[in-house]
């Protein structure tokens, strides 16, 4: 790093005269540093990305003689790699610059702020998007909202896969659609209006309804980020999970059971699969009480109850996991699921902390 510079996203706090907060007030950013001498505050004020290492150790050591060289160099190698700096002598990446850069400030700025990764660069994570390839199965509420989030956000190519056509009981969530796309192919419209929301990236489609593993197999090896935003047919998460695996393609998976929302991160090889939590569960329920069900509802399907609020949030939740399996801002723990109840706003987690052995997808491998 040439010129270091604190993040203006991270920008310092002194607290009285020896206690510091640099991350600003969000849990997983924040840090407290003690400084009862003073020279830490000195070191973050001189971090204003005008000098060079040297310069700026020289400096600190001149003002404070009883620090060493060794202790000052310690410092900020600490704040590097906690992600706390940057290094303004880097120019914006070439390509950045040839997509009109203005467009992603305030997201760069963002992805700036949730990323701890030391040594990157203002610009790096933005970059990582442009160069990514992700594809969305399902362009329903959940699908379209999310693709529209990564086509906004500056993600390379996002190629768009759905078999259905536009219905009325649609649009009261689905956000891509209107009244005038009625009976037309969902992923004809998608890809129609992403491109006249941001012609800078490559927004593809394939009409087409998932019904085999094989679909899957071919999607997962032709993307870096696979999102499943289907929920049919029954055994299509199982079959994503399968394909990924082969593939070694990382992947998301989200939708909602009325106000519970849900989104699944998974990298293969690095920890339990998908599969593994299903199997878990079966597991559970196993050894619980026989069900009875209400016997009004036999043979009925369940409500689909959505609408804009809980279709929006599952498929942005889904879009901000994708972003963070791409760019690690931010670095989302993997290979567990999230849920948010809407009733209460209050989420929860869950994963296991190995794979299975009797698994039959990843057979416990990692």
């Amino acid at each position: 790093m040439f010129r270091p510079r604190i993040k203006f996203e991270h920008r310092p706090v002194r607290y009285g005269e020896d206690r510091i907060r640099i991350g600003g007030d969000i849990m997983g950013i924040a840090a407290e540093i003690g400084d009862p001498e003073g020279w830490v505050w000195a070191l973050l004020n001189i971090l204003d990305g005008t000098r060079t290492v040297d310069q700026v150790l020289a400096d600190l050591v001149h003002r404070f003689p009883r620090l060493s060289h060794a202790e000052a160099r310690e410092a900020v190698d600490d704040l590097i790699r906690a992600g706390y700096v940057y290094d303004t002598a880097a120019p914006p990446p070439e390509r950045v610059i040839e997509a009109k850069w203005g467009r992603y400030d305030r997201g760069a700025m963002l992805l700036r702020w949730m990323d701890r990764t030391p040594d990157r660069g203002a610009w790096d994570a933005q970059l990582l998007l442009h160069q990514s390839r992700v594809t969305v199965v399902g362009l329903g509420g959940v699908g379209a909202a999310a693709a529209w989030a990564l086509a906004a956000s500056g993600v390379g190519q996002v190629h768009c896969v759905d078999g259905d056509v536009v219905e009325l009981s649609n649009l009261n969530r689905q956000l891509l659609y209107t009244e005038q796309d009625l009976g037309r192919s969902k992923v004809e419209v998608a890809v129609e209006q992403l491109r006249k929301h941001n012609s800078q990236v490559s927004i593809t489609g394939q009409h087409g309804v998932i019904d085999r593993p094989d679909t899957l197999w071919s999607l997962a090896a032709g993307c870096d980020v696979l999102l499943l935003a289907a929920d049919t047919p029954g055994d299509i998460r199982s079959w994503t999970n399968r394909a990924c695996l082969a593939t070694g393609t990382v992947w998301v998976h989200s939708g909602y059971h009325g106000p519970q929302v849900h989104v699944g991160l998974y990298r293969p090889g690095s920890g339990p699969c998908s599969d593994c939590g299903r199997a878990a569960r079966l597991e559970r329920d196993a050894t619980l009480p026989p069900l009875t069900g209400w016997a009004p509802a036999r043979g009925q399907q369940g409500p689909h109850a959505a609408n804009a609020v809980t279709a929006g949030i599952t498929g942005q939740l889904a879009a901000h996991a994708v972003i963070s399996l791409i760019t690690g801002a931010p670095a989302l723990p993997v290979n567990r699921e999230y849920g948010v109840n809407l009733v209460t706003l209050r989420g929860h987690t869950v994963g296991l902390d190995s794979p299975r052995a009797d698994c039959p997808a990843c057979h416990g491998l990692v």
